[in-house]
């Protein structure tokens, strides 16, 4: 049982959320797991803007060794962004090519919605100009988004369907996804554009013939629901390769949607992964003690 208590996150969290732009379009993105016992985390605050840009580039670059680690990588495709916490047309991505299991903060561009680099040298992806910047300037409430080309998002992006609500995780996407016809090699400067368009609040796309994107008011929780988003796809194909699906009523969907879609439960879901990719890279570490706790 959950309760929908936007008190629950404190006054200092409810600060962080106006100053991020978090996904605030409705109560069910506060609704947080009520534990037996202690309380659950919360967001880490940074007052200090320069120590909020070096943890999200912090969480970004885990993110990119989290989808390699998980396999979730093809080629020179793919790209995560997170917008910077003081210049909001602005976003931090990784330098094109650069392989995911390498990215480290001091690696990552910041870039802004025309394309102009910030900071860095490296080459930037256009598509990721296209439509991460699209995206993000369309729609101020998203912080982060994920795009890269999975094995199961492009093998179920191959047909035009949403996910079914089958089962508990897939729920999350229920009535909270869409299906957009787009370029296949994307590099239209209005992709992106049209993409948050047709997303309007949802928090994720199936990009038709090109695989998955998702969004978010953290790059913690933008990617876990890409890696949730990816799982659910696999488990539907599957599921179908057996046989008639059985999904569950429209009310079963929303109700479990309800009490598991927020981005607080994607941040909590992160933090697990999170924390074992700091476990396993001695930089990150590093990299991650210099900041003020």
């Amino acid at each position: 049982m959950l309760r929908c208590d936007v008190r629950a996150f404190g006054a200092l969290f409810l600060l962080t959320t106006l100053r991020v732009h978090m996904c605030t379009t409705s109560l069910d993105d506060y609704r947080i797991p009520t534990p037996v016992g202690g309380a659950l985390p919360v967001p880490q605050t940074y007052p200090n803007i320069d120590d909020e840009r070096r943890h999200r580039k912090l969480k970004l670059a885990a993110a990119f060794r989290m989808l390699a680690r998980f396999g979730l990588t093809e080629g020179i495709a793919g790209h995560v962004t997170v917008r910077d916490p003081e210049h909001h047309d602005r976003y931090w991505v990784n330098q094109y090519a650069q392989h995911f299991s390498t990215v480290h903060p001091d690696d990552l561009m910041c870039i802004d919605d025309a394309g102009v680099v910030h900071y860095g040298t490296g080459p930037v992806n256009a598509a990721a100009v296209a439509i991460h910047c699209g995206i993000h300037s369309a729609n101020h409430s998203v912080t982060a988004a994920v795009h890269t080309h999975t094995t199961y998002g492009r093998a179920f992006a191959a047909r035009e369907r949403l996910l079914e609500p089958i089962n508990q995780e897939a729920c999350l996407f229920f009535e909270n996804h869409v299906v957009f016809r787009g370029d296949i090699v994307v590099l239209a400067t209005d992709e992106g554009a049209r993409i948050a368009q047709t997303m309007g609040e949802r928090k994720a796309a199936i990009l038709l013939n090109h695989g998955l994107l998702t969004v978010g008011s953290s790059v913690d929780s933008a990617v876990y629901r890409f890696i949730a988003m990816e799982r659910c796809a696999q488990v539907q194909l599957l599921a179908e390769a057996a046989g008639p699906l059985q999904p569950l009523n429209a009310d079963e969907a929303r109700a479990t949607r309800r009490h598991l879609a927020s981005d607080y439960v994607a941040w909590l879901s992160f933090q697990g992964l999170y924390g074992q990719v700091l476990r396993e890279h001695a930089d990150l570490q590093t990299y991650a003690q210099t900041l003020p706790f």
